[in-house]
């Protein structure tokens, strides 16, 4: 697997857990507002897996959860494996995914390889294509959000909220697609200086809160993250 991040420790990646984060390269989208635009592009040095796991096998008790993310990390065909080294060292799993390959989570899922799961919903289906840089294909999208939901493992969705990009409207839809879900999160834009596109603005906490208003009516227990 192509390692091109690795966090040694966050308490903020792994909700109630002290964790590591490793980021994945590559990725299916080119999401204006992403502040991995290294990952994306593949142009991030490479770190080696060995290194990776010697690391948290030496820290294991002091940590007890790693992230994986990217990047998308559902992109990596031995992505099974690497978790499975992962598990056999004792860590939980967190997996952060865009949601395109909704056979890859259903695998994780399956064969216990993932005991978290954070997709991010990047806008309404009419603006999906605009908000990720490209053309594809929703249908998967909505297939991995109806097994999220559905699978029994803990989860959240999340929308990074950017003022050119999303609206009243993108929530309102956005509130439909996902009701009842678990848990949800609006996060607000920062500019790691490092982004796809540059010049790109986060929505105020004014309007942030009237969407979370709105949307704690579709799902009770939707929260802002950052602001």
């Amino acid at each position: 697997m192509i390692i091109s991040g690795f966090q040694k420790l966050s308490l903020v990646d792994f909700d109630g857990h002290i964790s590591a984060t490793i980021f994945v390269s590559g990725c299916n989208f080119a999401c204006p507002f992403c502040h991995n635009a290294g990952l994306v592009n593949g142009s991030e040095p490479q770190i080696s897996e060995s290194e990776v796991l010697e690391y948290l096998s030496k820290r294991f008790g002091l940590l007890d959860g790693v992230c994986v993310s990217g990047g998308e990390p559902t992109l990596c065909p031995d992505l099974p494996k690497f978790i499975s080294k992962l598990k056999s060292i004792g860590y939980l799993v967190k997996l952060d995914t865009n949601g395109t390959n909704p056979e890859m989570v259903k695998y994780l899922v399956e064969n216990k390889l993932v005991d978290y799961i954070a997709m991010d919903i990047k806008n309404s289906e009419d603006n999906y294509n605009k908000t990720i840089g490209k053309d594809y294909d929703f249908g998967k999208i909505k297939t991995t959000i109806e097994y999220i939901i559905n699978c029994g493992v803990d989860y959240e969705f999340r929308t990074t909220l950017v003022k050119s990009l999303h609206t009243f409207e993108d929530i309102q839809k956005i509130a439909k697609l996902i009701a009842g879900a678990k848990k949800y999160y609006l996060q607000k834009f920062v500019d790691s200086g490092n982004c796809i596109s540059s010049g790109l603005t986060a929505i105020d906490k004014k309007t942030a809160t009237e969407y979370l208003e709105y949307l704690q009516k579709f799902i009770p227990s939707t929260k802002l993250r950052g602001y």
